[in-house]
């Protein structure tokens, strides 16, 4: 057998630590199927974190980044620093060392990836991020391999555990948005600032990485309209209950006559959907493709051992292509660099979906009259309506509708409108519905 293949990790902390555990514990399985050895022969760490049973007796450790990333004896990197100014410089450094990359950094693909993944193919070098999206789901592979027989149509995900967990117990408790942010902080679901999880950046991240190997589109994380879970209240999970869906926050990107549509927000799915049973933390990316049809990537969507097991089929791919031509290994973005294509990513206002309206209107007679015929003036028609009593002491009722079809622009002016209405109160809650 060859030699082992030597690595350096960029970061001790979780998911590396998780990774050096599962290179060990399963080392005689990953040599078996890589054709050699992979060991973890030196790493950068503030500290070293422990949390995970494995041995750092054979590692080099050191507190320098330049010190692994210029090591002639070290193969491959792994960056796991997370941010993007430091990781992208490192990367940048690391490949122009000659030095393959496999890193865990959505933020840093989702946004340097086309310049990274140049600098890479400059160097004959790869550069594997499949623990970038969905953590341990091997979603990644399977859209730029297993599917590389289909014309994807769409790609629609639950990518965001600490955003599904949230929506989750609301559901389940009943519970406001806030109380169940504050649990989720206290179990470690959430950071301190959970911004980049609840606003949907994260998830962002991952579906610019997902539009772009479903489509053979640069990677454009500026251009993913983006909307987060904060707005959504307890009553809105419970009338959505009502009609027989679910919210769930997703990430949608999809093939239209008119260009890419790449968008995050809260969905209303049907309650017998698949995804709609994603519960929890955990992730699922359901994919449309023509031949194949529908299929659904299921699992742990962060952690350290399942992220670990991400960037480890990382090593054991890169390790099984060093000794082949660059030319022949699988293109970083599913598609052959110079076959990639810069097909329009759709505004939000020009996507076509059906909504969730829920406004608060006096309750007097001709009030739904007045809100119907703006619809109808809109050229919106209503699929179904929920019209609540009263609340005790109040002089307003919910009223709650899902609409059909039709383009974001006409539903924007139809709630301008609305909300101009002397017997409405407040804004209109707009949610968007999908079928799957």
């Amino acid at each position: 057998m060859l030699n082992p293949v030597k690595v350096g990790i960029l970061g001790l902390g979780t998911v590396g630590g998780g990774t050096v555990h599962v290179l060990q514990k399963n080392a005689t399985e990953i040599a078996r199927r890589a054709g050699r050895g992979i060991i973890v022969t030196h790493a950068c760490a503030k500290e070293v974190n422990k949390t995970h049973p494995y041995n750092t007796d054979e590692i080099i450790l050191t507190k320098q980044l330049v010190e692994v990333i210029e090591h002639p004896e070290v193969d491959i990197i792994v960056e796991l620093l997370g941010g993007t100014t430091l990781a992208r410089e490192m990367t940048l450094q690391a490949i122009a060392h000659g030095k393959h990359i496999v890193t865990a950094n959505k933020a840093l693909i989702a946004q340097h990836g086309n310049e990274i993944f140049a600098a890479a193919q400059e160097k004959g070098v790869m550069v594997a991020f499949e623990a970038a999206v969905a953590g341990g789901i091997p979603i990644i592979k399977a859209v730029r391999e297993g599917l590389a027989a289909n014309e994807i149509d769409w790609i629609a995900g639950i990518i965001n555990g600490t955003s599904n967990f949230i929506l989750t117990e609301m559901r389940d408790k009943g519970s406001n948005f806030a109380d169940v942010l504050a649990e989720a902080q206290r179990l470690g679901y959430a950071e301190r600032d959970p911004t980049f999880d609840i606003e949907g950046i994260d998830a962002a991240h991952k579906l610019t990485i997902l539009a772009s190997l479903a489509f053979g589109i640069p990677l454009q994380f500026d251009k993913v309209y983006t909307e987060g879970i904060t707005q959504i209240t307890a009553e809105d999970v419970q009338y959505a209950e009502e009609l027989e869906y679910r919210i769930k926050h997703l990430g949608i990107t999809k093939r239209t006559s008119q260009g890419i549509e790449a968008r995050v927000h809260p969905t209303l799915i049907p309650k017998k959907r698949l995804l709609a049973n994603v519960d929890g933390v955990m992730n699922a990316v359901l994919v449309q493709a023509d031949a194949l049809g529908q299929s659904l990537y299921y699992g742990a969507g962060a952690g350290a051992l399942p992220t670990g097991s991400s960037i480890v089929a990382d090593l054991v791919d890169v390790t099984r292509t060093l000794t082949t031509d660059p030319g022949n290994r699988v293109p970083h973005l599913a598609f052959q660099p110079n076959a990639l294509v810069d097909v329009k990513i759709l505004p939000i206002d020009e996507i076509e979906t059906s909504y969730y309206l829920r406004m608060s209107a006096l309750d007097k007679l001709g009030v739904m009259a007045q809100v119907a015929n703006i619809l109808k003036e809109n050229k919106i028609s209503i699929e179904a309506i929920i019209q609540k009593e009263p609340v005790t002491g109040s002089e307003h009722v919910p009223i709650v509708m899902l609409t059909h079809r039709v383009l974001e622009k006409q539903i924007n002016q139809a709630i301008q409108t609305i909300e101009q209405l002397e017997s409405i109160t407040g804004q209109v809650t707009r949610i968007r519905v999908e079928m799957l």
